[in-house]
This record gives C-alpha cells, sequence and structure tokens, in this order.
C-alpha cells in the first residue's frame, strides 16, 4: 500500500496483488485436508464418520484464515486468503461463512476471471500469491 502525502494510507488495490492459480490453491486444500484427517483421527475413526475431519477442517480454516489469513496448507503453497477491501485478514465471521461454503467444494471449484470462487465472492476474499523476496 502506498501513502498518501498527508501520511496516511491510501486505499487498498488489488491490481497490486497476484491471484494464487488453482494449483496452488488446491494444493493448500489438500495439505490441510491432510492434517484435519490426523487431527479428526485423534478422535473419531474418519472411515467410520465424514464429518469429524469437516468439522474440523470448518474449525481451521474460520481460525486460521480469519485471524491470520492463512492456513498451515496455505502457508506451504505459499498463498494468503486476503480482505479485497483492505488486504487484511477477514476476520472470523467472513471466515466462517467462507468455511462453510468450502465444505460444500461446489462453489470452490466455481471461479470467475479474478480466480475467486463464490466462497471468495461471499466473503469478500481474495486468495493471492505470498509475496516474497524475489517478488515485488
Amino acid at each position: 500500500m502506498a501513502a498518501r502525502t498527508n501520511g496516511t494510507p491510501a486505499a487498498f488495490d488489488l491490481r497490486e496483488v497476484e491471484p494464487a492459480n488453482f494449483g496452488r490453491r488446491f494444493g493448500a486444500l489438500l495439505i490441510d485436508w491432510a492434517l484435519c484427517l490426523v487431527v479428526a483421527g485423534l478422535y473419531a475413526d474418519p472411515r467410520v464418520s465424514a464429518w469429524p475431519p469437516v468439522l474440523v477442517l470448518i474449525v481451521l480454516d474460520t481460525v486460521g484464515i480469519g485471524l491470520f489469513g492463512q492456513t498451515p496448507g496455505m502457508a506451504l503453497a505459499g498463498v494468503r486468503c486476503i480482505s479485497i477491501i483492505d488486504g487484511g485478514a477477514i476476520g472470523l465471521a467472513r471466515a466462517f461463512v467462507r468455511a462453510i461454503l468450502l465444505a460444500l467444494l461446489i462453489p470452490a471449484v466455481i471461479m470467475d476471471g479474478d480466480r475467486r470462487g463464490l466462497h471468495d465472492r461471499a466473503a469478500g476474499s481474495l486468495v493471492i500469491r505470498r509475496p516474497g523476496p524475489d517478488r515485488r
């Protein structure tokens, strides 16, 4: 974000970020899903009931994305989820809506030209490629 001449930060500009591609997003989801299967396996058998890992995924996404802008899988895949309004974390309420829709899976695979799934549009979020030292 650039600073205005009076010292206050300028409005967030989405043109300054690169949306994450489908491969990175899907890779992050697979890593998170594997983590959810392990955690859910500590208190339930995912082979008997499919809901425990889904509930863990909803909690992981809500807390990780809502507070920190990424889940462990997103961190390993080099992506972040940001608010389209200010470029920061989206907060717990919007992250919860996004996580519920992600758990339904279909909204996640329907993407627009900006690579935003329906769950991203509903939450006002964008998954971007995390800036690195060699980029910017």
